[in-house]
């Protein structure tokens, strides 16, 4: 595990994704230390009386060179709401890189990143590092709506080939990503699968690459208060009965490991 930082960053944007979700860019006051696709942060809310805990969100994506930051964060409660109403130049404070990342050589030459949701926020610097390290990258993003579907256009101006499925048939292919022909008919072309999102979509996909015999990768969402293991509120099961701290020996796991 990567050695963990405390530091104050300096915002320098806030977008407004639709209603219910934003991006935060950070600049960090020096140089960023080295991160992994995967990984999560623990944000402080600042300013803030009610709120005692810090925020897990993952690392949605990260540039050495401009020291920068990319969180994004749905609107879920009081906290993730009163941060994205933070102004640029105000600072905030995190607790980084936290838990376990993909293993990008374990997914071989043609991995398929799945995301439904917010759990797209993770998938988008994984694409880039594995392109970088040469993998044919392939993504398949689902959502209730064309509206509610997220880092679409941040996909497409990469060379990840990248599709779509909407519940309500607005964009893509209609219904769930297990419904798409990615999940099906071609399903033998993948080396691996990597997803991330709700619970249920996640154990569908890692039901369907155990019985194809493909590696998957999941990332879990579990609720988190103090991101280091102390806390153990996070814990899921495995399938020997023993209890896994996501937050440290996660949030990414093989999916035969767990129990369903």
């Amino acid at each position: 595990m990567l050695k963990r930082f405390q530091t104050d960053f300096k915002v320098v944007a806030v977008e407004n994704i639709g209603d219910y979700y934003y991006m935060l860019s950070l600049k960090h006051p020096e140089k960023l230390p080295v991160m992994l696709p995967g990984q999560f942060v623990q944000v402080q809310i600042p300013d803030s009386a009610n709120t005692y805990l810090r925020r897990p969100i993952s690392i949605h994506d990260f540039d050495y060179s401009a020291g920068l930051m990319h969180l994004l964060i749905r609107k879920a409660g009081h906290g993730t709401k009163l941060l994205s109403t933070i102004a640029v130049g105000e600072s905030v404070n995190i607790l980084y890189p936290l838990g376990n990342g993909f293993d990008i050589q374990g997914m071989g030459n043609r991995p398929l990143l799945i995301g439904g949701g917010v759990g797209v926020a993770p998938l988008y610097a994984l694409a880039k590092e594995a392109q970088s390290q040469q993998k044919e990258v392939y993504a398949l993003l689902g959502a209730r709506s064309s509206k509610d579907l997220l880092c679409l256009d941040k996909f497409e101006k990469t060379t990840v080939k990248t599709e779509v499925t909407t519940e309500d048939g607005s964009l893509g292919t209609k219904g769930m990503v297990t419904n798409h022909v990615y999940m099906n008919d071609m399903l033998s072309m993948f080396t691996s699968l990597v997803v991330c999102g709700p619970m249920p979509m996640m154990r569908a996909v890692a039901s369907i690459a155990e019985k194809a015999g493909i590696p998957c990768q999941v990332s879990l969402e579990n609720k988190m208060a103090c991101g280091i293991g102390a806390c153990l509120c996070c814990v899921t099961e495995d399938k020997d009965g023993h209890n896994k701290c996501v937050c440290t020996e996660g949030p990414v796991f093989d999916s035969k490991e767990l129990k369903w």
